[in-house]
């Protein structure tokens, strides 16, 4: 028995052993023949069906090398494709902590091993041509025959390796078989934040290739001092000699501009007044590369990128980064991502004015480099690198070991290797702006010859390595080959400091962290982006969130599952859904807030009575009379009353104009408010977009106005009648009936023409279902009691004067073995008619953290559920995030409100509101106005559900309709990896006060 198993050679604990039997890296092309210049004839795709057999390890595999061996009884399994989505090994979710012991380079012995075999056919005609096998992406290493003879052995999970199989191929039927190993010692190179999945991902092709041909090229952009000249250089490197090789330029229309042929591997076109590369308009020029026997052709954009006094242009012009951070993520295919995907993301970021992606924490598949070149992204291109397991040892969490493992001698290949294959594979595409060394792995001397290497290679883009600001184990950083000086979540303070005082342009290659409900300070960020030429922008962390779906409930909702969920250890339970998008790509509320905080026009109002305002372009290269039309509303008391075609407008990027829009002066001398809200729509359609699609939008406000509180009083009805005991008051009136509880200083219940208006006692509250950007606070808060809080009432008085009924109570609000949270005083008035006006003043304890939310809670009956207000909408909004909503009046239902986190927690709160009105179906309201603007929260789930749940499908809806009236709600930041919520944004003023009156 023994003897029909195989034996692998270890080279997969073995660093100094990572690509066995590979070519060389070279850049990504796909050659053609002379005759077929549409589909190439030189691929074979190995994509599709494969047999597949799973093992526990590597240590008991059949041996498949044998004469005769069958694989007849083998299951059958897509490529490309993760395992774990096909019902093999199981899910793990881990972001920092390593998947298994520290105990570099070795990895588990129980490690899941996978076996593919495809046979394929080499026709007459292709095996007079070399064969060249090529893996796009296996995780995380692979060994692979052909014909039952081992061919080589690579490592790397994103990233190409190519394979000379010429030797071992015959004509007519062949076997290939890979064997892919779930550990490695590269995994501990490959800690990212992510479902850690198996198994050949990106495609798999042979191509046939003449016996001499080119094997690698290099193209590289200059311009001249005034951006007007340019050379195109290209230097070639051949199998083994030079073949006749011409080279042929193309513009879009396919028209020939110059044609050469190659001397001594290289050749130079010049290019006068050039059209030139940008994000905002990618122009690519077409080269055809011919040799005797082959074509290949390949995309070139012109562009130059430059530091001068510390500022980075790109074609001589100063450029922000308005970007994100992009996993390949799908939760029914894992990391297989197909361009219709990848499509789809470039689409919706196109839509929400993203012009930069990362790509965290690795190479995407090589043509997704070029759909960023055909649609115009700045990229940053990571290497394969992320440690921060080492940051996890026995003591918690300390940066004192993050350089723990790239500082071991035998992982400085390693590092080398994986940015080397970044940088020559992905090398000839405009869109890369800056190569990055990896993420979130320390310090090393080994990252600094890497650097130098990268430099030495390509001078004609940036380097970036945010792990260098990371001193450990005795090592002096040398970053002088570092471009940028870059760090992650950094709050505004630090930036500001680092700006008055270093040379270096300073780039957030993490931020505004977008988990669940938020983030919550994107428009403070991009002020100080905007403020500083030097600080080039920024990258959302993160684009989508990460999650495996499981299926859709009995009522329709889409189960997704995240760390635990598999009951694997370690795990980091729901910090993968960290995406301004979910996991299936619906817009979270985030992207719509940074979509208009990046939108390509601003507006400031300079005078109101005469409709003067000033646009500013925020654009790079594009004026906007061939970008935007502009529309605007005039909004009187919340409502459109008017409308302006404004049209386009002549500003350059980066510059200002003025406008002057007339406005009817008769709505200046009404009361309520007016405002102008100038929409900024797509004239033109793009590749990705169409025209019509609305780009942005500012709102000034001409006139504010708080429209003043309706007070109780008497109505002139009969006088209300009211009787007291020692804990009650009641309270009769012409058509109502309320039931005021003195030991909670509130109402039990309201009453109005027999139908009960609320169906439990109305509450203060200070606490929400906490978001995940709550979760260090929510500890603090816990501590304070605030999701426990009780009322101990004092004093309480009653009077009954002019058909008027005054409730004034003192008292405090606490919790179990906590001091006073709050010491309040209020006062509810009851008119003669039923309205109640709450008139509240108090004082909070500065000695405990700020309050999540100051207000009153009411359990209505399910048949309220439409929803009528006038305040920011349509989207949810808070302090601190509302620049996807405007100030108007908005109808919408219970339903439609919810905000549907996969992780509940607080959401769908409305910030800045006058008034809202809640109708029943049989025609009842409840109106609600204060005297200050308050927020608004209405959800078929208490607070308490939300907090208690881990995935949104398991909440089951509260039997009434939640309405939460604010004073204030805390703002939503986004602390779960970034800073602490700003100090503007908290509840933390020691004297509060506000009234509000309900409406019947």
């Amino acid at each position: 028995m023994l003897s029909n198993e195989l034996k692998l050679p270890n080279y997969y604990e073995d660093p100094s052993s990572l690509h066995i039997g590979c070519e060389d890296n070279r850049s990504y092309y796909i050659p053609f023949a002379l005759e077929n210049t549409n589909e190439s004839s030189r691929i074979l795709t190995l994509n599709g069906n494969w047999d597949f057999r799973y093992y526990e390890n590597p240590f008991v595999l059949e041996d498949f090398t044998k004469l005769g061996y069958s694989y007849k009884n083998y299951d059958s399994i897509p490529v490309p494709g993760c395992i774990q989505m096909y019902g093999y090994d199981h899910h793990h979710y881990t972001n920092i902590p390593f998947p298994f012991a520290y105990d570099a380079p070795y990895v588990p012995q129980q490690n899941p091993t996978c076996v593919y075999h495809k046979s394929f056919d080499i026709t007459e005609e292709n095996c007079n041509y070399l064969q060249y096998l090529n893996f796009e992406g296996v995780d995380s290493c692979f060994y692979v025959y052909v014909n039952q003879t081992f061919v080589g052995y690579s490592q790397v999970s994103h990233s190409t390796s190519e394979f000379n199989i010429t030797p071992y191929i015959r004509l007519g039927q062949n076997d290939l078989t890979v064997v892919v190993l779930k550990w490695c010692d590269g995994s501990y190179l490959e800690d990212q934040d992510k479902f850690r999945m198996t198994g050949i991902f990106r495609d798999v092709y042979v191509l046939h290739r003449p016996k001499e041909h080119i094997r690698d090229f290099f193209i590289k952009t200059q311009l001249n001092n005034i951006y007007k000249n340019a050379q195109i250089e290209i230097k070639f490197n051949y199998r083994s000699v030079s073949v006749p090789t011409t080279c042929t330029l193309f513009d879009t229309k396919d028209q020939i501009i110059s044609t050469k042929t190659v001397q001594d591997a290289m050749l130079a076109f010049e290019l006068e007044n050039p059209t030139l590369w940008n994000a905002e308009e990618p122009y690519l020029y077409t080269l055809k590369i011919e040799t005797p026997d082959e074509i290949i052709y390949q995309k070139i954009g012109i562009r130059c990128i430059e530091i001068k006094n510390d500022i980075i242009y790109i074609n001589g012009v100063k450029i922000k980064f308005k970007g994100v951070n992009r996993h390949d993520s799908d939760p029914v295919t894992g990391y297989t991502i197909s361009r219709e995907q990848v499509l789809k993301d470039l689409t919706m970021m196109k839509e929400s004015n993203i012009n930069a992606i990362r790509t965290s924490h690795y190479p995407n598949a090589p043509w997704f480099t070029q759909l960023c070149n055909e649609y115009g992204f700045y990229v940053i291109s990571e290497s394969d690198l992320e440690a921060h397991g080492a940051t996890q040892f026995y003591g918690g969490s300390s940066f004192d070991t993050f350089g723990d493992l790239v500082q071991k001698e035998i992982f400085a290949k390693s590092i080398l290797d994986r940015n080397q294959r970044n940088v020559i594979r992905d090398k000839n595409n405009p869109c890369i702006i800056m190569w990055s060394m990896g993420n979130e792995a320390g310090y090393s001397k080994a990252f600094e010859d890497t650097g130098r290497f990268i430099k030495a290679y390509d001078s004609t883009r940036l380097l970036h390595y945010e792990g260098s600001i990371h001193e450990t184990g005795g090592h002096k950083n040398d970053t002088s080959m570092l471009d940028v000086y870059s760090k992650m979540y950094e709050p505004i303070s630090g930036i500001e400091n680092y700006l008055a005082t270093n040379p270096k342009p300073y780039m957030l290659c993490e931020f505004i962290h977008s988990m669940g409900n938020g983030p919550g300070d994107i428009e403070d960020y991009f002020e100080c982006i905007y403020k500083h030429d030097r600080f080039v922008g920024g990258f959302v962390w993160e684009w989508c969130d990460h999650a495996i779906y499981r299926g859709i409930t009995t009522n329709g909702k889409n189960i997704f599952h995240y760390g635990g969920d598999s009951n694997e250890f370690p795990h980091d339970g729901n910090f993968c859904v960290d995406g301004m998008v979910s996991p299936d790509r619906v817009p979270h509320p985030a992207l719509a807030e940074y979509k208009n905080v990046i939108r390509p026009v601003r507006a400031f109002l300079l005078d109101a009575a005469t409709g003067k305002i000033k646009l500013q372009n925020m654009l790079d290269f594009t004026n906007l009379k061939d970008y935007v039309n502009l529309q605007a509303q005039l909004l009187y008391d919340g409502e459109v009353v008017e409308t302006y075609e404004l049209g386009t407008v002549d500003v350059k990027p980066h510059e200002t104009t003025v406008l002057n829009i007339t406005i009817n002066q008769a709505y200046f001398k009404q009361t309520k408010s007016l405002s102008l809200k100038i929409n900024y729509v797509q004239i033109f359609d793009k590749p990705l977009t169409k025209a019509g699609h609305l780009l942005g939008f500012d709102q000034l406000m001409l006139k504010e106005h708080n429209r003043p509180l309706v007070h109780a009083k008497d109505y002139h009805q009969e006088s209300i009648q009211t009787e007291e005991n020692s804990s009650l008051i009641l309270l009769k009136g012409t058509n109502f009936r309320y039931v005021f509880n003195k030991m909670q200083a509130s109402f039990d219940s309201l009453t109005i023409d027999n139908c009960n208006i609320i169906e439990k006692p109305l509450e203060y509250n200070i606490w929400r279902a906490p978001t995940d950007n709550d979760s260090t606070i929510r500890n603090e808060w816990e501590s304070a009691g605030y999701n426990r809080a009780l009322v101990r009432v004092y004093e309480t008085t009653l009077t009954n004067k002019n058909n008027v009924v005054k409730i004034s109570c003192r008292f405090a609000i606490n919790a179990i073995q906590i001091q006073h949270i709050l010491d309040l005083n209020v006062t509810w008035t009851i008119g003669s008619n039923g309205t109640i006006t709450l008139d509240l003043d108090g004082k909070r304890n500065t000695a405990l953290p700020f309050l999540p939310r100051l207000g009153l809670r009411l359990f209505l009956p399910k048949e309220y559920n439409a929803v009528e207000y006038l305040g920011y909408g349509p989207n949810e909004s808070y302090i601190d995030k509302h620049r996807s909503s405007w100030f108007g009046r908005f109808k919408s239902n219970v339903e439609n409100m919810y905000v549907d986190y996969i992780k509940p927690q607080e959401n769908s709160s409305h910030f800045h509101c006058e008034e809202v009105i809640l109708s029943s179906s049989t025609g009842k309201n409840i109106h609600v106005n204060a005297a200050a603007p308050f927020s608004f929260q209405t959800s078929r789930y208490t607070q308490e559900e939300l907090a208690s749940k881990a995935h949104n499908y398991e909440l089951l809806q509260s039997e009434h309709t939640v309405l939460c009236l604010d004073y204030k709600m805390s703002g939503i930041g986004s602390n779960s990896c970034g800073p602490a919520l700003a100090n503007q944004y908290q509840i933390r003023e020691e004297h509060l006060s506000f009234q509000m009156t309900l409406q019947f």
